[in-house]
This record gives structure tokens, sequence and C-alpha cells, in this order.
């Protein structure tokens, strides 16, 4: 939160509107509006809720947003056209705080092959749109497209009309991400001193990511009077996307001493809100992406490790707690040391010696070289070997034995899975499902063997190595008691690959059970692992 001395910059997502409208990351009306309400407990000040006039669909989904979100401020998009502005006004009918965010091109380049409008034109319409929009609205936006094109005295001349006209913010977009860091501060200077009555308007900037600067532009129009920065989840948007609400929000976070300003937003709901998209979108996010990635705070050379060990300072400058993740991440590979790796079977509740570490690690050094990460349930089965003399049997969970899978095309034919696995105490058991596919049928299956339920969150299959033996890795997430579970299997067949990753979350359900109160309601079975387990 912004302090008495801090600038309070108002951040203004557009995941719904820009972000939404780029290639992959279309959705439903139904998934606009739970997003919509993520943003708004996300702590986002305004949420740009669509283009009513592009579609009925587009301006039902603003006008159902304008009904049940409260809180922040809810923008609409129109060209400077009444026909949309009118669509904007309709689908802005119930918000509590309303806002026409209206734009037309400006540029040279625009100009002439997008408009074919000469410079008086452009103006002219750029103020009877704002006027109508005030007509409807108090809080009017103008946006002059491809600003950073744009001759700066036209540009400057613009705002003012469009400010006269009672537009109360004006927006500086980087429409094709063309500017650097150092031109747009300079832009922003001069735009505060030469548009009249800049003293009454907020100046925002839209920049986008198609150089890779959209961030350290963001940044550095604030430097030069922004006070508003249009921005999105995990950065989507047209072509390379946009600024990236998570890493400007905690840029200005982190370096709140330095930017002498911050924002409102709660950073611990970062992450969930980046997951939230991703899972209605289907984008996902690389995993060395800033704050939101999967190897954000995740570590595996041993060198970090130790450095993380003794002071996580030395290698991470915020907590991860602060934006939504549970805890940095010690990721075992060969690059691991043998300081983590005694750490993490600490946690795994092994109490080992000295010599006993020693033999794990030896074994664990070896496993690196036919893995690429090694997981909880692979140092386990190293650690309990020590006590059984057979690794391969200590797993210590769920261990899929046989699978069969049939699919096919055609009326009455369902497809079918049959599994056979080893359950913790060694029993054996097959069970068999149908299912809307093979995947489905292949999980109901499994449920059935192992007496575990859970509502799956997501699932994806990815290659990871190259040709036609390529390894397929099955990632999964999914909630259970409330919480959210990872697994993951790898195998040249991605069916087996999606059962491994299923028995990977059962097996993590097991242990976290097996740690918490005994739950007097569980079945014969689940409570026989849960023992074998523990």
């Amino acid at each position: 939160m912004s302090t008495a001395s801090n600038a309070r910059i108002a951040i203004f997502d557009t995941s719904l509107r820009d972000g939404e409208q780029s290639p992959g990351c279309s959705m439903t009306p139904k998934q606009k509006l739970r997003f919509a309400h993520a943003l708004a407990e996300l702590g986002v000040d305004i949420i740009e809720t669509g283009f009513p006039a592009s579609s009925d669909t587009d301006l039902g989904a603003c006008a159902a947003i304008a009904r049940d979100v409260r809180g922040a401020t809810l923008a609409t998009l129109a060209r400077c056209h009444s026909g949309d502005i009118e669509a904007c006004a309709r689908a802005l009918e119930s918000a509590e705080k309303p806002r026409i965010h209206v734009f037309i091109s400006t540029s040279p380049l625009h100009r002439e092959h997008k408009l074919s409008l000469s410079k008086a034109q452009v103006i002219d319409r750029a103020a009877e749109a704002v006027r109508l929009a005030r007509g409807y609205v108090e809080d009017v936006e103008f946006s002059a497209e491809d600003a950073l094109r744009t001759e700066p005295e036209f540009l400057a001349e613009i705002c003012s009309v469009a400010l006269d006209a009672g537009a109360r913010t004006l927006n500086i977009p980087d429409t094709v991400g063309y500017t650097t860091p150092a031109e747009i501060k300079a832009l922003f200077e001069y735009l505060r001193a030469n548009v009249r009555g800049a003293e009454r308007a907020i100046f925002s900037a839209h920049c986008h990511d198609d150089l890779g600067l959209a961030v350290a532009n963001s940044l550095a129009a604030i430097e030069g009077g922004a006070r508003q920065v249009e921005c999105t989840i995990n950065g989507i948007g047209e072509r390379a996307g946009n600024c990236a609400l998570e890493e400007l929000v905690m840029a200005l976070n982190v370096r709140q001493a330095y930017f002498d300003a911050d924002t409102g937003i709660d950073t611990r709901r970062l992450v969930p809100t980046s997951r939230l998209l991703t899972r209605i979108t289907g984008m996902n996010v690389q995993r060395n992406k800033a704050i939101v990635g999967a190897n954000a705070f995740a570590h595996e050379s041993g060198i970090h490790q130790h450095g993380m060990l003794k002071h996580r300072g030395t290698y991470e400058i915020l907590r991860p707690e602060s934006v939504g993740w549970a805890s940095s991440q010690m990721v075992m590979g060969r690059h691991s040391g043998r300081a983590a790796l005694g750490d993490r079977l600490r946690a795994l509740g092994f109490a080992l010696d000295e010599a006993q570490l020693n033999q794990v690690f030896g074994r664990f050094k070896a496993l690196t070289e036919k893995k690429r990460e090694v997981f909880d349930a692979d140092l386990e089965a190293l650690a309990l070997g020590l006590e059984s003399g057979a690794q391969s049997a200590a797993i210590g969970g769920w261990r899929l034995q046989r699978l069969q899978v049939g699919t096919g095309i055609g009326a009455g034919v369902l497809p079918t899975a049959s599994v056979e696995v080893l359950g913790p105490d060694g029993a054996r058991v097959t069970e068999a499902a149908t299912g809307d596919g093979p995947v489905h049928a292949l999980f109901a299956a499994l449920s059935r063997a192992t007496d575990i339920r859970f509502e799956l969150e997501s699932y994806q299959v990815s290659s990871v190595t190259t040709g036609e033996d390529a390894q397929g890795q099955a990632s999964l997430t999914a909630r259970i008691d409330g919480e959210e579970i990872t697994g993951s299997g790898t195998s040249t067949d991605i069916l087996e690959a999606s059962a491994l990753a299923w028995l990977d979350v059962a097996n993590r359900t097991l242990r976290h059970r097996a740690h918490a109160t005994s739950d007097s309601d569980a079945s014969p079975r689940i409570a026989e692992a849960l023992v074998a387990v523990a």
C-alpha cells in the first residue's frame, strides 16, 4: 500500500479487453465475470471489461460485470464513433463507478493509411467523442493510439482539446512497443509541461512488449509523471502482449525507495490470479517468467541452494509468500548439493546421520544422470531403501503395475481404461472405468482403484525431449481438502505419464493426510494406506 510520501499509481487492468482479444485468450462471458471478480479482489483500480460495440456477446459480458462487480472502476472501450460510445453507455448502466474510454489514432502513419483524415479532422472527432461520452458518465478517458509515433506538438494539442472537452485521464499508448525508457520518460515530461490544464489530468501509460520493454517503459513513464499504468495479468495482449501487471507492481514494491511510488494491489493474490487466468485461457506462463513463473523462486544450483539455506537474501530479493507462493523451492537435480539434499530429506521426515546422508547422496547423484528433476517420491525411495535394502519396493505409496486404455469413434463406443496398482500395503488392486475420453476413463479407473478422489484444476502434457521417442511429461494440479497439490509423470507413453502424474498427486495426498489428524470417516482402504505411508 502507498504511504503519504509515495505517489499513488492507479492500476488499470485490460486483461479482459486488450488481453482477451489476443489469439488464444478468448473467454466466455461467465469466465470474464469470474476473472473480473478476481481482479477486484486483487485491488485493481480500473478494470477494462471489454469492447461492447465489437459483439452482442461482449456487450452482454460487460453488462454482467457492471451488475455484479463492485469496488473497482469499470471501463469499456470505444472508438470515436457515436455507436461505440452508446454501446459502452448501455453496458455500464449498472456500474457503480463507470468509465468510458475513447480512442483515435494520432500518428502520421495511422492518420494517412488507417483513417485517411487530416490533423484537424482527428482533433474534431476526438473532441466530439469525449463530449458525447461525458454526457453519459463523468469519468472519461481519452487515448491517442500510436502516441509514441505521433508528433509531440500535435499530441499535446489533441490531449489539450480532449481535456477541455471533459476527459479526466489522458492515455499515451506505445501501441506497437516501439519506444525506449528514455524516450517515453521525456515525452511524459513534455506533455505535462505543454498540455493546457495538465495539472487537472491523470496521465496514463499503455505499453506493448514487442521489443520486450513494456515494463521498463511503463516504469520510465512513471518517472516522467504518469500516475496510471495500463497492464495485464501475465502480460497477455496483442502480439507480444502488454506490460505485465505483476512485474510492474513488484518493481514498485521492491524498489519503492527508488521510484517513490506504490499501488493498492494486494500482492499476495498475484500468483493465484495468474493461475486463474492460465486455467481460464489455457495459455501457460513460461517457467522463467518473473514473479509468477514456476522457476521464479526455484533453486537447483548447489551454490545457490547452500546460500539460500544460510540466508534467503543471498539469492532472493523478495519473499515468495509476498506474491502468493507458499515458499521458495529447492529443485533437486544434478546441480544440487549435499546440503540441499539433507534439508529436503529432513523436511520429508527423515533424520539421517552423516554416513546415511552420504549413501543417499551417492544414489541421488546417480539418479540425476537419468532424470532431469528428482521428486519427493524419488527421495523417499532413496531414503527408505537404506532400511529395506530394496529401493524399488520402497516408494511408500501407490504404484502403477499395468494399464490398458481403449478408445474409438462411433455410436455406442465408449473410451475405457483398466488399471492394476500396487498399494502402500503391498496389495494389488485392479479396476476399470469408462469416460468421456481415454484420459478421463484412466483417471476414473485410478480413482476407483485407490479410493482417492480430488477436484482436477488443470491437466497438461508437454514434450520433454525431441524425436519420435520423445518423453512426454504430464502435469496435474488438483484441489484436495481445499489445498492445491501438483504432480507430474514422465514416459514415452503419454497415457502412462498421465497415470504416473495422477498417482503422484494421490501419493502426495496420502502424505499430507498422514501428517494431519486421523480422519475417522476415511474408508478402510485409505486408513490402511495412511498407516503404511506414515
